[in-house]
């Protein structure tokens, strides 16, 4: 006998990207009430058009989605799911303040290691929950989202300075239980600081290296220099957390190259395939902070410095050859 549906949760997505359109799409299906903030032509997109997913777990269309670019539109809700770029949520985040209520629990999904704190800053230590999202999915066009590789899994925490009596506790079983309902694997670790340093090892030395490139995952892990470049990241961005003190053994190196080396060949990161494209990027969030908390704690990181002086110019804008 199939275990009861949870109750529906009032969901909030913020940002219609690739993980917050095939997450915010799922929910639906699931049942639950979700509205989506997006602005622009993404937002035009979402109220013609509907939202569109690709994806290996099944095809969905939303014809009609429930899609504004006010927070107040919404009202409070159970679910903040926050997956804009991380680069945009200090200046995103005030503004939310209309979706908190009673029993909100936010839950970032951004690749980095500051956003959970950016959030709880602007919107109270007390709502924020840390999140960490695996997926392979990208956005192809505004409201449509193409899920090409890896089924959803996320890993939830509390944070360290999560008050006892928080609104998010009060929400966190039921977190859990409206995402696993819509078939997002739903884990719980014991050391969430960890998980969310391992997700970091795993996607910024992919993505600098990436962009730097400018070569698929089956190209970086083939050439041997290319595959020493990337191993040379991983030890430096493992040095920075240890320093940190977040408790990241040499297994978890070994474990990330498990990982790399399982990844289809044609696989890249969303950093990657931004910079690229030359569009707005998670750069400042991911590499920008190894540089950042390295200077910080005296952890040398040649390698990173090298490849953050290489990228620069074209973070920064600067013309390109053609």
């Amino acid at each position: 006998m199939n275990p009861p549906a949870p109750s529906p949760l009032r969901i909030a997505i913020i940002g219609v990207g690739a993980i917050g359109g095939l997450f915010g799409a799922r929910l639906v299906q699931a049942g639950h009430h979700v509205s989506f903030l997006a602005r622009g032509k993404t937002l035009s997109i979402l109220r013609t058009d509907g939202l569109h997913v690709e994806s290996i777990d099944g095809n969905v269309h939303l014809p009609n989605v429930n899609a504004t670019d006010n927070p107040a539109d919404i009202g409070p809700v159970d679910l903040m799911l926050v997956s804009v770029k991380a680069t945009q949520i200090a200046e995103l985040a005030p503004s939310l303040a209309p979706l908190l209520g009673p029993r909100t629990a936010i839950v970032p999904v951004q690749n980095g290691v500051e956003a959970s704190a950016e959030l709880a800053r602007a919107l109270g230590e007390q709502y924020v929950l840390e999140g960490v999202c695996r997926v392979i999915v990208e956005a192809t066009a505004p409201g449509r989202i193409r899920h090409f590789a890896v089924s959803p899994m996320m890993e939830i925490g509390i944070r360290a300075r999560t008050p006892a009596n928080a609104p998010a506790l009060a929400q966190f079983q039921a977190v859990c239980d409206a995402l696993q309902s819509a078939g997002i694997k739903v884990t719980t670790p014991e050391q969430m600081e960890v998980a969310l340093w391992e997700k970091f090892l795993f996607i910024e030395p992919f993505g600098v290296v990436g962009a730097a490139t400018r070569v698929s995952i089956g190209v970086m892990r083939r050439v041997p220099e290319t595959r020493a470049l990337l191993d040379a990241c991983l030890h430096e961005v493992r040095a920075i957390g240890v320093a940190l003190g977040v408790p990241l053994t040499l297994d978890a190196v070994d474990r990330t190259w498990q990982r790399y080396d399982a990844l289809p060949i044609e696989g890249t990161t969303s950093l990657q395939r931004d910079i690229i494209a030359d569009r707005v990027n998670e750069y400042d969030a991911q590499t920008g902070a190894v540089i950042r908390l390295a200077r910080r704690h005296d952890v040398p990181t040649p390698v990173h410095d090298v490849l953050h002086a290489a990228l620069l110019p074209m973070i920064n804008g600067e013309p390109r050859l053609s």
